[in-house]
């Protein structure tokens, strides 16, 4: 069924289109389960399936916590977490996203990189990753807060893959 909706899809401007974003060369959002979105890599002018799933996993929240609790105090975080978990999902790039967290991409062997890398050989879906917005008038890079790994693999299939992300923004006064 999901090939029968594509030319619809991929004809439709995004005014036409009862999909919610653009349509663009490198992606195609099509709806997933759960009524959300899901995005479809397109490469080659083959549409392949989503590698990414919907929403986070509720492990993920924790994990980012104990993260950024190396880099903000207990009532920020909680703040931040709780941000992440009602933020719309955006989608960026994976070169983009480890550029703007000023991170280089893991070795291809790292252990974590390596299981990223075989879940997506497999066609098991990884969950989006959770951020925190960097400002650049302050000279501060993006924090990935969990999903460094998710990142790394990502990138190692394609630079130019679309990672959906849960992005959060540091509220300072």
């Amino acid at each position: 069924m999901l090939s029968a909706q594509l030319p619809s899809v991929l004809s439709a401007s995004p005014a036409e289109s009862r999909l919610k974003g653009p349509v663009t060369a490198n992606s195609v959002r099509c709806p997933g389960g759960d009524n959300q979105l899901s995005v479809l890599a397109v490469k080659d002018g083959r549409v392949h399936e989503p590698m990414w799933m919907s929403e986070p996993e509720e492990h993920d929240y924790p994990a980012a916590a104990t993260y950024l609790s190396l880099l903000a105090p207990p009532d920020q975080v909680d703040s931040l977490v709780a941000s992440m978990r009602v933020v719309p999902v955006v989608h960026h790039k994976a070169k983009d996203v480890l550029r703007a967290a000023a991170l280089r991409v893991l070795p291809r062997d790292n252990p974590h990189v390596m299981a990223d890398l075989d879940k997506i050989a497999k066609k098991t879906r990884l969950s989006p990753v959770l951020m925190v917005r960097g400002d650049l008038a302050r000279g501060r890079a993006a924090q990935i807060a969990d999903g460094y790994h998710r990142v790394c693999a990502s990138f190692y299939t394609d630079e130019n893959a679309v990672i959906p992300c849960r992005l959060a923004f540091l509220d300072e006064q």
